[in-house]
């Protein structure tokens, strides 16, 4: 049974209040970098959101964005923000293990450049952030380090991979956090946590030091409260000017996927991800997809023989230091051929010529996140909509569709099901972006 859960500091602030305060000297970075690690330390022992804690690290970087602010340096809207950095993404000096006890020992020599982004512009990174192994994994709950835990209910997953980021915004230890999504690791996450998701188009934030899962499909993205502290975030990291966006969600045309249509789901999802659209201004129809299985075909092809190709030399000399999760989908995924893999970029180039061609009639595209809600921690076959399914396949079923397309997506709350949030998606041509996010944020202050 769910309950109210305790929140840390940062369950009820945005990056922009955080930004104002610290300005006005209301606040200082440093009281900011205590308040996240004494949250941590208060909630962290049963969710396991966070696998490494940079305690003198981010006092000093505190402290350092506090000089330069009274010296009147300011690096921008993240100077002397609480980050923290999923656990495939290199941060110098510390660990980057990949959840695997392949890298239990890996500590990084430099920054992943999405990394020196976050330090350029200020930010004060507390710590790195469970994942599933090698982020392989949309549940979470497959790691060296064990399972990330849902604040809304530990018994149940965070999704994943980026499961600990999700976490740690969702129980308020930070206001902002790095997640990557290749099927929808950072999507899923925000959707099972009640948080905010977003990510960018393909390339839009850089991925050097960050660790591979497929290289054709992953894309390096934010976990927030709010869509507009994902619009912060996302700005810095792609190196854009931060000015404040002129769009206000007011107005759009949306076209309404049937989740039905990629995967069976379950009707009160489906229902509250449609409902939460309905606003004033938005203009939402339903729109058809001409062939969802280009979709499977191209996501399974080219993630499971890409994944494979990394992985080869581990899967044949040490197995056994996989989880036994991981290394089952690996043992499968050495099983695609070369043929498959060659449909499967055909299959991408179709799916991509139809998702832009809906855009072209639509300002935006709207899908639930996820078919289920948080399914409990090891369980991985379930029934959705009278159906029987793997658990795996259902969490990524959605999510996938923005990744082969490689377009921006956001994934935000709409609601709840016995406590547990539901969240719905909008994607966008390149270059919408802030439409994407106002609509957005419209949706997120209006859910119950």
């Amino acid at each position: 049974m769910t309950q109210q859960r305790p929140a840390g500091f940062f369950a009820d602030r945005t990056i922009g209040g955080l930004a104002a305060q610290l300005r006005a000297a209301e606040v200082t970075a440093v009281e900011l970098a205590r308040a996240a690690l004494a949250s941590i330390e208060e909630l962290d022992g049963e969710l396991n959101a966070f696998v490494t804690v940079d305690r003198d690290g981010a006092l000093k970087a505190a402290e350092k964005a506090d000089a330069e602010l009274a010296e009147g340096r300011d690096r921008g809207p993240l100077h002397g923000i609480p980050v923290a950095v999923k656990d495939i993404i290199d941060v110098a000096d510390l660990p980057t293990t990949m959840g695997s006890a392949h890298f239990a020992t890996n500590v990084s020599t430099s920054d992943a450049e999405c990394v020196t982004r976050l330090r350029d512009g200020g930010a004060v990174l507390v710590g790195k952030t469970t994942t599933h192994e090698f982020a392989f994994g949309p549940t979470g709950d497959s790691s060296h380090q064990g399972p990330s835990r849902n604040p809304h209910d530990p018994s149940r997953v965070t999704g994943g991979s980026s499961g600990g980021s999700g976490a740690a915004v969702a129980a308020g230890m930070v206001p902002l956090a790095l997640g990557t999504d290749t099927g929808g690791s950072v999507r899923i996450p925000a959707a099972m946590c009640g948080v905010v998701g977003f990510k960018p188009a393909f390339n839009a934030i850089p991925a050097g030091g960050v660790f591979p899962l497929s290289q054709s499909l992953d894309h390096v993205g934010v976990l927030a409260r709010s869509p507009q502290d994902c619009r912060t975030g996302y700005r810095v990291l792609a190196g854009l000017r931060d000015t404040v966006s002129r769009e206000a969600g007011e107005t759009a045309s949306i076209g309404w996927i049937d989740p039905g249509t990629l995967h069976p789901t379950d009707p009160d999802v489906a229902r509250i991800a449609r409902t939460a659209l309905d606003l004033e201004g938005l203009a939402v129809r339903d729109v058809e997809l001409r062939d969802p299985a280009v979709l499977h075909e191209a996501f399974a092809g080219i993630q499971n023989s890409e994944a494979y190709a990394i992985h080869a030399e581990r899967v044949a000399q040490n197995p056994q230091l996989f989880t036994p999760d991981v290394l089952g989908r690996l043992e499968e995924a050495a099983k695609t051929a070369g043929w498959q893999h060659v449909r499967a970029l055909v299959a991408r180039d179709r799916w991509r010529a139809e998702i832009d061609g809906l855009l072209t009639r639509v300002d935006l595209l709207a899908l639930a996140t996820t078919c289920m809600v948080a399914p409990a921690i090891g369980r991985r076959e379930i029934e959705i909509d009278g159906a029987a399914a793997t658990v795996r396949g259902a969490l990524v079923s959605l999510t996938k569709t923005w990744n082969v397309a490689g377009i921006p997506a956001v994934s935000v709350p709409a609601g709840t099901i016995g406590d547990l949030p539901v969240g719905v998606q909008l994607a966008c041509r390149p270059g919408r972006e802030d439409l994407l996010l106002a609509v957005a944020a419209r949706i997120a202050d209006a859910a119950p």
